[in-house]
C-alpha cells in the first residue's frame, strides 16, 4: 500500500481507501452486516487505513459496521463520516448549528468512537457555503473533542472553491474520474495552495468505468443506476458521473480499444486518478471483499503513458465533456 498526506489534517492515509455506500451489499437492496464485516476486514488487512461512511448510508447501518470493524481491528484507522443529508426537505433552511450538532453526536454513538477523525458536510445546498455560523459550529465540536477535522463533500467545483475559503475546512470530497475532469483545472491548484486534502469519490462513474456494463445491462428499480439517471432522487451527477448511460457505454468502448488486454478497466480508471499528485485518496466502493481486492489492483498497474493519457483526454473531449463539464 502507498500512503499520501490528507492535506492539513496531517493524516498519512492509503491512496486507495474505501467508500462504504454499498459495503453491505448492492445499492438499495438492504444491508448485510456479515458481508460488510468481511469487506471491511479485507480492506484493513490489505493496508487500507481510511474509511469513508455517512449517517444516511443504509440509515446508519454502515456507520455501525464501520465502527465495529475499527474497534475490533487493533490498528489506527481513520474514520470519516458525513452529516446533513438527513434534513428533509434538503434545503438551506433546514441547516442549523443545532441540527448538525445532533447528527454528529448520533454518529458518534453509532460508530462507538470517542472522536470522529473527519466529519464532512454531505453535499449541502449551495447557500449553506455562504453561512459562516454553520462552519463555526464545527470549531465548537472540535474544542469539545468530538471531532478532529471538518471537511465538505460537494457536488460542484464552485462549492469546493467557496468551502476552502473557511480556514477550518481541511478536506474536500469531490467526484473526479476519467468522465469528470473539471476539478483538475482550477480547484486542484487552489486546493494545493491551501493544503486541502482531496478525497475522490465515484472514481468508477458508478461502475461504468469498469467496462463490464453494456447497453443491455439491467439494474434493479431500487438501484440509483436505474432510478436516478435524470436526478429523480438526488443530484444526477452522482449517477454515472452525470453522463447519459448510452453515451457512457460508447466512450467506454473507446477506452477498451486503448487497453485491449484489460478485461476490467477499474485498475486503469483508478491509476488515471492517481497520476494526479493533488489527489490524497480515492474511495471506491465495494459491495463484497473481491471488489476491494480488484480496486487495489490499481496499485500494481504501471503509470499510464503520455500518449495514452492524451488519447483518454481526446475521448473525454469528444464523448463526455459536452454533457458534464459545464454542470459540475
Amino acid at each position: 500500500m502507498n500512503y499520501r498526506t490528507l492535506g492539513k489534517t496531517g493524516f498519512e492515509i492509503s491512496e486507495i481507501s474505501l467508500g462504504t455506500w454499498q459495503v453491505g451489499g448492492k445499492w438499495g437492496s438492504g444491508f448485510n452486516h456479515d458481508l460488510a464485516a468481511r469487506s471491511l476486514r479485507e480492506a484493513i488487512d490489505a493496508g487500507i487505513n481510511f474509511i469513508d461512511t455517512a449517517d444516511v448510508y443504509e440509515s446508519g447501518e454502515s456507520e455501525i459496521a464501520v465502527g465495529r470493524a475499527v474497534r475490533e481491528c487493533g490498528k489506527r484507522i481513520y474514520v470519516a463520516t458525513k452529516c446533513g443529508r438527513q434534513i428533509q426537505p434538503h434545503i438551506n433552511a433546514g441547516y442549523t448549528p443545532q441540527v448538525l450538532r445532533n447528527y454528529v453526536e448520533d454518529s458518534l454513538k453509532r460508530l462507538g468512537l470517542e472522536c470522529i477523525d473527519l466529519i464532512q458536510l454531505h453535499c449541502p445546498p449551495t447557500e449553506v457555503y455562504y453561512r459562516p455560523e454553520i462552519f463555526a459550529e464545527f470549531e465548537k465540536l472540535k474544542a469539545e473533542g468530538k471531532i478532529l477535522n471538518l471537511g465538505v463533500s460537494v457536488e460542484k467545483v464552485e462549492e469546493a472553491l467557496k468551502a476552502i475559503e473557511y480556514d477550518n475546512v481541511t478536506t474536500v470530497q469531490i467526484i473526479y474520474n476519467i468522465f469528470r475532469q473539471r476539478p483538475q483545472e482550477l480547484f486542484f491548484q487552489r486546493a494545493a495552495e491551501k493544503n486541502i486534502g482531496i478525497i475522490v469519490r465515484v472514481p468508477l462513474a458508478s461502475g461504468l468505468l469498469t467496462g463490464t456494463y453494456s447497453k443491455n445491462t439491467k439494474f434493479e428499480a431500487t438501484d440509483h443506476r436505474q432510478g436516478n439517471r435524470n436526478g429523480e432522487w438526488f443530484d444526477r451527477g452522482e449517477t454515472f458521473a452525470g453522463i447519459p448511460y448510452e453515451t457512457g457505454i460508447e466512450a467506454v468502448e473507446k477506452l477498451k480499444a486503448l487497453f485491449p488486454s484489460q478485461e476490467n478497466l477499474s485498475p486503469i480508471a483508478l491509476r488515471w486518478i492517481l497520476m494526479h499528485k493533488e489527489v490524497s485518496t480515492i474511495i471506491p466502493g465495494a459491495s463484497r471483499p473481491e471488489q476491494v481486492t480488484l480496486n487495489l489492483g490499481a496499485l500494481n498497474f504501471p503509470e499510464i503513458s503520455a500518449e495514452k493519457m492524451i488519447a483518454i483526454q481526446q475521448i473525454y473531449d469528444e464523448y463526455v465533456k459536452p454533457h458534464v463539464h459545464h454542470y459540475w
